[in-house]
C-alpha cells in the first residue's frame, strides 16, 4: 500500500511539474516566433477577448490597460476591470499603449497590431523590446490580407479558441488553470448543441446574422458562412442564408428578404459607431420596413438577441451558441 502511495504520489507530481512552463519558451503565432524569457509581468490587451481570456485565466493584476470594447465586461469580471484603465472603447493609439510599459500586448484582431496595423506593427512593437500575441482565432483559416474584416479561407472552429487559451496559459505559467478553462467552455458547448438535438428541429432551417448597418437605410454586415456564427448555425443544425467566405459582408435587405430566415439573430453591443449599433434601432427597423417585416422571421417573432462579441470569434462565442439553443428551445416552427 505504500509503495501504491508512493507511486500515485509520484505520478501526481510528474503531473505537476509537466504542467509548468520551461522558459524560454518560442511559440509560432500567426507567422511569427515569438519567444519569451520569462512570464510577463505587465500585459496591455487590443480586444476584449484578450481582456477576458486574461481575466478568466486569473491574471488580471498582471493586466495594466485594456481597449476596444463592444459589449460590457462579463458581469464576474465588472469589479477587477473597473480598477484597470480603459485606454479607449475602440482604436488606442501606439504612443497609450507604449505608455503602460507592457512586456506583453494581446491582441484580438490582426487588423488593429499586423502588417498594416492601424494601431501598430509587430516590428514597431518588438523594436521596443515588447512582445505581441495575436489571438489564433483571428489569423488561423483567415486571410486579413483582403481588407476590411478579413475572409475565412477555412470554417471558423472552437478549437482555435482554446488554442489561444492555452498559449496565453503556458505564456503566463497557469497552463492548469488553462486546461479548466477550455474544460468549462467545451461542456458548456456540448449542453448547447445536444439541447438542440432534442428538439428535434425541423430539416432546413433557415437563418441569419445582423451585426450592424453604416447606416440604418444601408446594406447590413451579415454575417458570412464561415466565421463564428457560420459555426454556431452548423452546431445547433441551422442553415445560414448568407454564402459568401467573407467575415462581414454587406448584404441587400431584399437578397436577405428573398431567402426568407426562419430565425434572425442581432448584434446587440455597448458600441456606438454607427446607428445600427443600437439593438432598438435594429427591432425597429425590422418591423416596419417594408421589406424586412415581410419575412418569416420578423413576422413570427423568432429573433434572437445576442452579445455582439460573441459573434466574433472569442470564448463568448461559446456562450452565444448555448443562448441561441435556449432561444431555440422557446420556439415553435411550423
Amino acid at each position: 500500500m505504500k509503495c501504491m502511495i508512493l507511486a500515485v504520489a509520484s505520478l501526481l507530481g510528474a503531473v505537476s511539474a509537466s504542467a509548468q512552463t520551461h522558459y524560454p519558451l518560442q511559440i509560432e503565432n500567426c507567422g511569427r516566433k515569438v519567444r519569451f524569457e520569462a512570464a510577463p509581468e505587465r500585459a496591455v490587451t487590443i480586444g476584449q477577448s484578450a481582456t477576458e481570456i486574461l481575466y478568466s485565466l486569473g491574471l488580471a493584476d498582471r493586466v495594466k490597460g485594456t481597449s476596444v470594447w463592444f459589449n460590457k465586461v462579463l458581469p464576474r469580471y465588472a469589479e477587477v476591470n473597473a480598477q484597470i484603465p480603459r485606454l479607449a472603447d475602440n482604436d488606442p493609439s501606439f504612443e497609450s499603449v507604449v505608455a503602460r510599459k507592457p512586456d506583453l500586448v494581446a491582441v484580438q484582431y490582426e487588423w488593429h497590431v499586423g502588417p498594416n496595423g492601424v494601431v501598430g506593427t509587430r516590428e514597431q512593437f518588438a523594436d521596443l523590446g515588447i512582445n505581441t500575441y495575436i489571438l489564433p482565432a483571428d489569423c488561423d483559416t483567415k486571410d486579413n490580407s483582403t481588407g476590411g474584416d478579413g475572409t475565412r479561407v477555412g470554417a471558423f472552429d472552437p478549437v482555435q479558441v482554446y488554442k489561444g487559451i492555452r498559449q496565453l496559459a503556458e505564456i503566463f505559467d497557469v497552463a492548469d488553470r488553462g486546461e479548466t478553462l477550455v474544460d468549462d467552455l467545451q461542456a458548456t458547448e456540448a449542453r448547447a448543441v445536444a439541447r438542440a438535438k432534442a428538439l428535434d428541429l425541423p430539416k432546413g432551417l433557415k437563418a441569419a446574422f445582423w451585426f450592424s448597418s453604416a447606416d440604418i437605410a444601408l446594406d447590413p454586415y451579415m454575417a458570412g458562412q464561415l466565421g463564428a456564427p457560420g459555426y454556431m448555425m452548423r452546431a445547433l443544425g441551422l442553415t445560414n442564408v448568407v454564402k459568401s467566405d467573407e467575415e462581414w459582408p454587406t448584404v441587400g435587405w431584399e437578397s436577405i428578404a428573398k431567402a426568407d430566415p426562419d430565425v434572425l439573430v442581432i448584434a446587440k453591443m455597448d458600441r456606438r459607431r454607427f446607428p445600427a449599433d443600437d439593438v432598438e434601432e435594429k427591432l425597429k427597423f425590422l418591423r416596419s420596413d417594408p421589406v424586412t417585416r415581410q419575412m418569416k422571421a420578423v413576422r413570427e417573432g423568432h429573433i434572437v438577441v445576442m452579445d455582439a462579441h460573441a459573434m466574433s470569434a472569442t470564448l463568448r462565442t461559446i456562450y452565444g451558441l448555448d443562448s441561441l439553443s435556449d432561444a431555440l428551445a422557446g420556439m415553435t416552427f411550423q
